[in-house]
């Protein structure tokens, strides 16, 4: 197995030599800086380390990797535009909206986006690229209800906003290493906890959502019995799962 770091620089050497469409033409600098605005590649190196501990090999798991990541950096430059969040920084520089621009940004993230779908598609299992579509709209369905404020039931919002693609960075992880469908569903379980663990931290971050709704105590409850739900889920799984319980425990421990 390797380590975090390890599969982190494997994403990031993968996306640097990414071959993007011709068609782009300028566009591809915005694309190119979208990209490289840093960020920890949580997903990725998820996705790398499941298929890793489920057996499978990490350059077979990589077009899925960066295809999740490229879906998440669309969803950043798009929630940037003044049109959602308004964020002028993203990770301490400009955000792409403005460094290029809002028409701009906007087409960047469409290219995103696409290049995503091709990464996915580069695999005979068709699977592997419905599984990325259906948590891309569940991220998209889960952000309008957030910003039209229907957010009665936060934990469907949250789940469908933020835990979309960690299910699907290890779903992805265990069709790329080939384990049949009758068997992911513990892998799956841990993945729908991580992402949950991942967004209420983020909320008690951020004093917003759970620790909104709950409180600083209970959102932190919350936090702590979802850290130990993900830890136990890893005991059930017949595998070396060592970055992954790394992952939980960098995850729970965050505070920026």
């Amino acid at each position: 197995m390797r380590a975090a770091d390890e599969l982190r620089h494997a994403v990031e050497a993968y996306l640097d030599t990414l071959t993007l469409a011709p068609e782009l033409g300028r566009l591809e600098d915005a694309v190119r800086y979208a990209l490289g605005s840093g960020g920890k590649r949580i997903r990725p190196v998820l996705c790398l380390a499941v298929a890793e501990a489920a057996g499978g090999e990490l350059e077979d798991a990589l077009p899925a990797a960066a295809a999740v990541e490229l879906v998440h950096t669309f969803s950043l430059v798009h929630d940037d535009l003044p049109a959602l969040d308004d964020d002028v920084e993203r990770r301490g520089r400009p955000s792409a909206h403005i460094a290029f621009g809002e028409g701009a940004a906007l087409l960047a993230g469409d290219a995103l986006l696409a290049e995503a779908l091709r990464q996915a598609l580069t695999y005979d299992d068709p699977a592997i690229a419905r599984e990325l579509v259906d948590a891309t709209l569940g991220m998209i369905g889960g952000q309008h209800r957030d910003i039209t404020g229907d957010d009665a039931d936060l934990a469907e919002v949250e789940r469908l906003k933020t835990g979309s693609l960690f299910s699907a960075a290890v779903g992805l992880g265990v069709r790329a290493a080939g384990v049949p469908d009758d068997d992911q569903a513990p892998w799956r379980t841990f993945g729908d906890e991580l992402g949950l663990l991942f967004q209420v931290v983020d909320d008690l971050i951020d004093g917003d959502g759970f620790a909104v709704r709950l409180g600083a105590t209970g959102a932190r409850q919350l936090a702590d019995e979802t850290t130990d739900r993900a830890r136990e889920g890893l005991e059930e799984l017949s595998a070396d799962v060592s970055v992954l319980r790394e992952l939980v425990d960098v995850l729970a421990a965050r505070t920026a």
